[in-house]
């Protein structure tokens, strides 16, 4: 390559470049306005009502999920099937727990969904490896492509807060580590030293698979021990839920997701 081609080759890079950074403009300056934009009082009440975490929330905790679902409900896209009518109670209880997931840190408020599909009730899906065989679901996360929920468990998970159970967040917790891969429990590491977190998360995985095998006991959910991409949506539940019997039984696990999720729930309980 002559310099005179490599010299219109790098302009071009910078063009380019440029020109993302001012299509960029814009969406920074509209989720600004939408972080600070006043939050409604009837959302107020559904989060009173429906998602029994918030009333435990810290005030400035409170502001930050306020401004994070104004910006979520902005711009993804609810969609109801088999007959359920879309609401605000809808879309604010489940906005709030997959947003409760960002707090006290960057976030692109998970880029690669666009749609949430809502059913009423548990829905079938179809085995990709079998014609015939069908599973019976509570959520999916695609990656980058849609997160479906059945809306009778998202409401029972967002009004029951201590069983470590929480199929919303389990499954934005799955679009966060998509983010980085198709899905292999490691997402985008800010705070984390990636060979202590490979580590720990490694350990008490194979733990857990152990545990699963030889049908021991455990705080953690079994299904966690399906795949690496299981077992951190499955330790985000218990994070969010269950912090002080996490950190008593899995204290290095609880370390990690401490300084991933910047935020620690014990302070709520």
């Amino acid at each position: 390559m002559d310099s005179q081609l490599l010299l219109y080759f790098i302009a071009l890079l910078a063009i380019i470049a440029f020109a993302f950074y001012l299509a960029k403009i814009p969406k920074k300056r509209r989720r600004s306005q939408l972080y600070k934009k006043e939050f409604p009082h009837e959302w107020i009440d559904i989060l009173n009502r429906h998602f029994a975490l918030y009333s435990k929330l810290p005030d400035d905790l409170k502001r930050q999920l306020h401004g994070h679902i104004n910006i979520f409900l902005d711009e993804k896209n609810f969609v109801g099937y088999q007959g359920i009518k879309i609401d605000d109670t809808i879309r604010v209880a489940i906005a709030a727990q997959a947003c409760v997931l960002l707090l006290n840190r960057k976030t692109n408020y998970y880029p690669h969904l666009d749609n949430i599909l809502v059913y009423p009730n548990a829905f079938t899906n179809k085995d990709p490896k079998s014609e015939f065989e069908e599973h019976i679901r509570l959520g999916e996360s695609w990656h980058r492509g849609p997160i479906v929920l059945s809306w009778q468990h998202s409401e029972q998970g967002a009004l029951n807060d201590k069983d470590g159970e929480n199929v919303v967040m389990h499954e934005f917790a799955h679009q966060l580590d998509q983010e980085n891969s198709q899905g292999t429990g490691l997402p985008e590491l800010q705070y984390n030293n990636i060979k202590q977190w490979s580590t720990v998360l490694g350990k008490e995985f194979k733990a857990l698979s152990i545990k699963k095998k030889l049908h021991k006991k455990s705080l953690l959910n079994k299904y966690g021990a399906t795949n690496p991409a299981e077992f951190f949506a499955v330790i985000t539940e218990h994070f969010i839920e269950q912090p002080k019997e996490l950190f008593k039984k899995h204290p290095e696990l609880y370390h990690e997701l401490k300084k991933y999720y910047q935020i620690d729930p014990i302070e709520w309980v």
